[in-house]
């Protein structure tokens, strides 16, 4: 039979056609042309150094790289037919070349094979990948740092278990979330390290015959070192699981903030207000405005933590070498991609658009008897062991429940009921304004820390550029 009757890749050792159902179910064209520009990427810095080492002439290698130029060209006006029967972006494009050069276009695949070329074009493809999405991160960090300083002396409750706490500053609880994408950033370019190694030249597994510099290809592409031992170089995904990692932990982050911006524009709590291009309204009720944005966004974090899982799973029973396995790599891998860039977009677009409801937050610090503490220690201040003023404290607080009033509601003949040595100069510890002002301290909700931890957390932004 012809071997146009089956992939010219490899069947010549081959004497029946592929099953038409097992063609398309073995297929990875759909999903893996999305790294076209990396598989040509791959293949000019491939046979730029086969010509080094002379297994290519000059001449040859200039028309595979011409070729591979028109190629990208044609993929990028929408003018190239993908085929099913090629089964991957790969064989799509060496046989586009092949078409176009003739001969020198089969020469092109000389001392690689698809198992290391893939490997390479995943890791070209994650690595610019990595690399927009910290440009995303960093550009919500920088919205969120923002409106933090804005923020600096807005009042709100802060809370553990939802319950009112102690007095907190917006500022402070927003650069509470930029702490979080700061890891998320480090680990992301941490990350990076280990996905910036050259898998080519491992050939199918057991390296090549000819006369490779895997150096020099490793330079053309701008990793930072070859890969060291054929065997997991064409079988390790262990990058795409730490990046799948990272991305669930940026997700689960956004999550969090997602809950809470529900939260806070529920008419329950009323904090904030969400520019209206953010929600969407109800098809039969009228005063609806739905936070539909931080709503799926949370949804959202359940895929990517699912691919991970995917990715884990797909791994955990391999052995080496290579298997048909690691096809199923790229779509859960891209689709994380993809998910985490649409909702760090979403986030940086419309975080720096919220608007704080500051009276309404004020409000809310004043109920829930939030300056509790700040009594406890001033009782402290005063000579008293810290278990005494606790429950000297929840004695108070007890007053408060059955009169309905808070701490800095009750007279001072009330509060010295609880203890003579309470005195006029107590109500300057049970304001807002002063519970807050007295964490002057780094990593304090103090306005003064407020505005300087969001210059240090600028400074670091800065760093990057």
């Amino acid at each position: 039979m012809s071997q146009d009757q089956t992939n010219s890749a490899w069947g010549g050792r081959f004497s029946e056609a592929t099953d038409a159902f097992v063609q398309r179910f073995t297929a990875s064209v759909e999903f893996d042309q999305r790294m076209y520009a990396q598989d040509i990427q791959g293949s000019v810095a491939h046979a730029t150094m086969l010509a080094k080492v002379g297994v290519l002439t000059e001449a040859e290698r200039d028309t595979i790289i011409q070729g591979l130029a028109e190629i990208k060209a044609d993929i990028e006006a929408g003018q190239f037919e993908w085929s099913i029967a090629l089964e991957d972006v790969h064989m799509n494009i060496e046989a586009a070349l092949t078409k176009k050069i003739g001969i020198t276009g089969k020469k092109l695949h000389t001392g690689r094979s698809r198992n290391d070329q893939v490997a390479t074009d995943i890791r070209l493809f994650l690595r610019d990948e990595i690399d927009l999405l910290c440009a995303d991160l960093t550009r919500l960090q920088e919205g969120l740092i923002g409106l933090a300083a804005q923020e600096a002396e807005t009042i709100m409750p802060g809370f553990t278990h939802l319950q009112t706490a102690q007095p907190v500053t917006f500022g402070h609880h927003l650069l509470a979330w930029n702490e979080m994408l700061e890891r998320d950033f480090a680990r992301l370019q941490d990350c990076r390290k280990r996905v910036n190694v050259l898998p080519l030249g491992a050939a199918a597994l057991a390296g090549t015959t000819y006369p490779i510099d895997r150096a020099y290809t490793a330079e053309l592409l701008g990793f930072d070192a070859p890969t060291e031992n054929s065997l997991d170089s064409v079988s390790d995904r262990d990058f795409a699981i730490e990046f799948s990692s990272a991305a669930a932990i940026i997700m689960m982050h956004l999550s969090r903030y997602s809950e809470e911006l529900v939260l806070w524009a529920s008419a329950q709590f009323n904090f904030i207000d969400l520019p209206d291009r953010f929600c969407t309204g109800s098809s039969i009720m009228p005063q609806k405005k739905n936070p539909d944005v931080p709503e799926l966004v949370r949804g959202k974090s359940g895929r990517v933590f699912g691919h991970l899982m995917s990715l884990l799973t797909l791994m955990k029973s391999q052995p080496l070498a290579y298997n048909k396995d690691n096809q199923e790599d790229k779509e859960p891998l891209f689709d994380s991609i993809d998910t985490l860039a649409g909702s760090l977009r979403a986030f940086a677009d419309m975080v720096p658009h919220i608007k704080a409801k500051k009276d309404v937050m004020r409000e809310a610090a004043l109920r829930g008897f939030s300056t509790a503490t700040d009594l406890a220690d001033y009782l402290v201040r005063k000579g008293v062991a810290f278990r005494d003023s606790h429950e000297i404290v929840g004695s108070a607080v007890g007053y408060g429940v059955k009169h309905n009033k808070d701490l800095g509601e009750m007279s001072l003949q009330e509060l010295q009921q609880f203890g003579d040595m309470i005195t006029e100069d107590v109500f300057d510890v049970l304001t807002l304004e002063g519970s807050v002002q007295a964490r002057d301290h780094l990593g304090g909700t103090a306005p003064k820390q407020v505005r300087a931890a969001a210059q240090r957390a600028q400074a670091k932004i800065a760093s990057r550029r």
